[in-house]
């Protein structure tokens, strides 16, 4: 499903180049639940960003699909993301003005869907994660569980063969933020691809692949033991 060939990541600021990824080379295979996992500032984001198609490497490959997107253009990085991938981040990112069922909402109107089909697939991805009953409530009535619970249904209701999740547990506590890794485990058995960075080794535990970073390259690449 996904594949890194040699690929590296460079951000320029004036003349200060600073190699956030080099020289990666990683698979990922269709029904994956793998856990990123690293030091700060060792490249995590950054791959995930790739991956995602929020960016493309500097140098060397990337297989999305079965089409090397390396040196594509955003708008048509975007027109191939549409639709297949879903993020979920540490912070939510939920729209205040908008009510819980439009946040859910707003990532089907970019993808063409019918008033009709939108409704129906937003109420059963509400039902689904069990929030259906603050529908029309603003984010900040919420707590960070139930915030985190519509990011993730905004990230699904599209049905995207990928999901990508950057530290989804970092602001939650330790009770919602085990509701979260048992949603994405649930998420994984469905057949949804998972990637997801974290800095916890206990959550990271729970993928069925860890991939770990140093300094922008991988220094490990393992099974979880069964």
């Amino acid at each position: 499903m996904l594949k890194l060939a040699g690929a590296s990541k460079v951000h320029v600021a004036g003349e200060v180049q600073t190699r956030a990824l080099d020289r990666i080379d990683l698979e990922i295979d269709a029904g994956e639940y793998v856990a990123i996992t690293g030091p700060s500032g060792c490249g995590k984001s950054t791959l995930l960003s790739l991956l995602g198609l929020l960016d493309v490497p500097s140098d060397g490959e990337y297989w999305f699909e079965g089409q090397n997107v390396a040196g594509w253009s955003e708008a048509k990085l975007n027109g191939l993301r549409r639709g297949k991938i879903g993020f979920i981040f540490q912070s939510f990112n939920l729209i205040e003005e908008l009510s819980v069922f439009e946040n859910v909402e707003l990532a089907l109107e970019y993808t063409g869907t019918g008033a009709r089909e939108r409704r129906e697939r937003v109420d059963a991805m509400l039902d689904k994660l069990g929030i259906a009953h603050r529908a029309r409530h603003r984010p900040s009535q919420l707590s960070g569980g139930q915030q985190q619970r519509v990011a993730i249904a905004r990230a699904l209701v599209a049905g995207p063969a990928l999901l990508l999740a950057d530290e989804p547990t970092g602001n939650l506590d330790t009770a919602h933020g085990d509701e979260v890794m048992r949603l994405l485990r649930d998420i994984n058995a469905d057949g949804t691809t998972v990637v997801m960075v974290t800095h916890s080794p206990a959550h990271a535990a729970q993928a069925s692949r860890t991939v770990r970073l140093l300094d922008g390259r991988i220094v490990v690449d393992a099974l979880q033991a069964a």
